[in-house]
């Protein structure tokens, strides 16, 4: 059942409350600063990342509840050096989308999606960033950062027209690679690694596919297959590296089956 806005907001103080207790008594939590926190909260953000992937909503909820905490604690740290608090960060938040949205909170027209997120990017450098992808952060993954690159280019109008071209230069990017390839210069391979991914997410955009989520569910596939194939072959008594191909290729196309 749904909790009331009452409910929502006692939560809130609630969860405010703890965190105000742990930091005052608790040594761990004492002892945490913003630099500390980082790497756990990355951790939280890919295993938040992992239960949506899973629909696991349970572990959604528990995950979100994680990555709450963190927030939270990040913004006492900041009231502690009178730099921030919680309701900063939230009026921050509130502040940016009430401005980033004029199609609501003013007297903007908008047609659809794609106006909205190029109306978003336009505001962004009206606030006074000096590029679109000033809002990319540096510490993603590579293939993340290139999919973000190309979505606020996108934004401002840098982008191509239809999916078939973004296909050609797929397409051409694959010969260069494999010409690279037959050369034998490595250093001119992996460049040429690189611009056929960089195409090959650009065209997953314009299929509407989220190449981070496609690589990941393939990645779990992959994962769930081959522990079904260890599995066997433990049953029969053997080692992976005793058996043949053909032997471990009967499992395998069992797992695909299942």
């Amino acid at each position: 059942m749904k909790n009331s806005r009452e409910q929502q907001l006692k939560a809130f103080d609630r969860l405010l409350t703890i965190m105000d207790e742990l930091r005052e008594q608790c040594p761990w939590d004492r002892k945490q600063t913003l630099q500390s926190l980082r790497h756990l909260t990355i951790e939280e953000t890919y295993e938040l990342g992992d239960a949506i992937l899973d629909n696991d909503l349970d572990e959604v909820r528990k995950e979100l509840g994680d990555l709450l905490l963190h927030i939270v604690f990040y913004s006492r740290i900041g009231s502690e050096t009178n730099d921030f608090d919680i309701a900063d960060v939230a009026n921050g938040i509130c502040d940016k989308l009430i401005d980033r949205h004029p199609h609501i909170y003013g007297d903007v027209d908008v047609a659809d999606e794609e106006e909205v997120k190029r109306n978003w990017e336009n505001l962004k450098l009206k606030e006074g960033k000096k590029s679109v992808l000033e809002g990319v952060p540096k510490s993603l993954p590579a293939l993340v950062k290139a999919s973000r690159i190309q979505d606020k280019v996108a934004g401002v109008g840098f982008d191509w027209e239809k999916p078939e071209q973004v296909w050609e230069k797929l397409q051409e990017e694959l010969d260069e690679f494999r010409h690279e390839v037959d050369t034998g210069d490595q250093d001119r391979i992996e460049a040429e690694f690189g611009d056929v991914m960089f195409s090959m997410i650009n065209y997953a955009r314009f299929l509407k596919v989220n190449p981070e989520d496609a690589l990941e569910r393939t990645n779990k596939k992959f994962i769930k297959r081959f522990t079904y194939l260890e599995e066997q072959a433990a049953g029969m008594g053997k080692a992976l590296k005793d058996m043949t191909l053909a032997e471990m290729d009967v499992f395998w196309e069992e797992a695909k089956k299942l």
